[in-house]
């Protein structure tokens, strides 16, 4: 089941108009519609009802994986999961009996995190998110005919809604509050939210199969399947934001200022929180002390903090750990090693100390093999007798590289 087009990035296969257009004047700030006659391909082959069908019913499926929502309102786990059966121990799997119900009455389907669990998925996103720079995510929402899985709401990530099978009305309004952050749910607001939704709407429109659509953070939307079942997958896009950058100066001004005595010097006896000038000398000097430290703040310190932070928000390509272990067992000097796909690896030497840094954890380097790494780490690729038949091994074994 392909989920990439051959020869187009995956960004390409979502807008319909030109990547720096859509950086430039889209990103972060307009909503855009792409319709599958403007695009390369459609998306079917990402998932479909089979496979759909599969995950519910075969996979041994449970909760987070999985959410039932109706009518705005999301199910409780009970009303479809059940137990595994004899040997699975386990109480909480997905019940397809019970879905079958569900969704029969009007319930929506909504697959969780397929960026972990489906194969084609799982390329497409990591794919995806090599090229915005940005973590993403997927979910996909199976709506039976004439029926809504949630009411109007906004998202605190951009998303791209790839419509699937069937076809599903949406209704998009301007935000209530411009990029909201992650803690600034739409739920918050509700208020807000109801008022907005009930002006003219920005985009109404029907998505058909192979349409996809741009919102970015903040903007309402509200989705209702029309004659038949409908699918549509959802690519959750987490941005880095400038608050972000904020909060890591942040950190080290208040690490800074910590070393300072006369920061951590006790306020006088007999103080007064009521009388503002009583303060005024000590918020002056802490003050000044913030400003001081967050001119001073360390890019590099800052660099690296995010950098580790974008590490852990993605995964490195799956490996098979049957498979690394026997292809480690049969390297031979005319071996291909790979770098693992999406590990996002770099080498720090710092204190007299070589380490790879990536997804797949850290790997300490002697001298001798930091020439070879530097060597793998800027081509991606080479032959075992190059990077040294032990390194490469070694590499292999610590699911960094891979054998091609």
């Amino acid at each position: 089941m392909p989920g990439i087009q051959p020869g187009h990035p995956v960004l390409t296969q979502l807008i319909s108009i030109d990547p720096e257009r859509f950086a430039t004047d889209y990103w972060g700030r307009q909503a855009l519609l792409s319709r599958a006659d403007e695009l390369p391909g459609g998306f079917a082959g990402l998932l479909n009802s089979d496979a759909i069908d599969e995950l519910v019913s075969e996979r041994g499926l449970r909760t987070p994986f999985l959410r039932v929502a109706k009518n705005g309102s999301t199910l409780a786990e009970k009303a479809f999961t059940g137990p595994g059966g004899v040997g699975a121990t386990i109480g909480d799997q997905v019940s397809d009996d019970k879905l079958v119900r569900l969704f029969a009455d009007g319930s929506t389907l909504v697959l969780q995190a397929l960026h972990r669990v489906w194969p084609p998925i799982i390329e497409f996103c990591q794919r995806l998110a090599d090229e915005l720079g940005h973590p993403v995510q997927a979910n996909a929402y199976t709506t039976p005919p004439q029926n809504q899985g949630f009411s109007n709401h906004y998202d605190v990530h951009d998303v791209f809604v790839l419509q699937l099978e069937g076809t599903k009305r949406w209704q998009i309004h301007s935000p209530v509050l411009e990029a909201p952050l992650r803690d600034q749910p739409w739920n918050d607001r509700k208020a807000d939210v109801e008022a907005r939704a009930a002006e003219r709407p920005l985009i109404e429109a029907v998505l058909e199969p192979g349409d996809c659509l741009y919102l970015p953070r903040g903007f309402l939307h509200a989705a209702k399947a029309l004659g038949g079942v409908s699918t549509h997958l959802t690519l959750g896009v987490h941005s880095w934001t400038r608050f972000a950058l904020a909060e890591d100066m942040l950190r080290q001004a208040l690490e800074a200022v910590a070393r300072d005595p006369a920061i951590r010097r006790s306020l006088r006896l007999g103080v007064d929180f009521g009388d503002s000038g009583y303060l005024r000398t000590d918020i002056d000097l802490v003050r000044r002390s913030l400003v001081d430290a967050l001119e001073a703040a360390d890019l590099d310190e800052i660099l690296r903090t995010l950098r580790r932070n974008a590490r852990g928000t993605q995964r490195a390509a799956p490996i098979g750990p049957l498979r690394q272990l026997r292809d480690a067992d049969r390297i031979t000097a005319e071996s291909t090693i790979a770098l693992r796909k999406h590990l996002a690896a770099s080498l720090d030497q710092i204190g007299g100390h070589s380490t790879v840094r990536g997804r797949a954890g850290d790997f300490a380097l002697p001298e001798e093999d930091v020439a070879p790494m530097k060597a793998l780490l800027e081509s991606g690729s080479c032959r075992a007798d190059d990077l040294g038949l032990n390194l490469a091994r070694r590499l292999v074994l610590a699911g960094l590289a891979t054998v091609e």
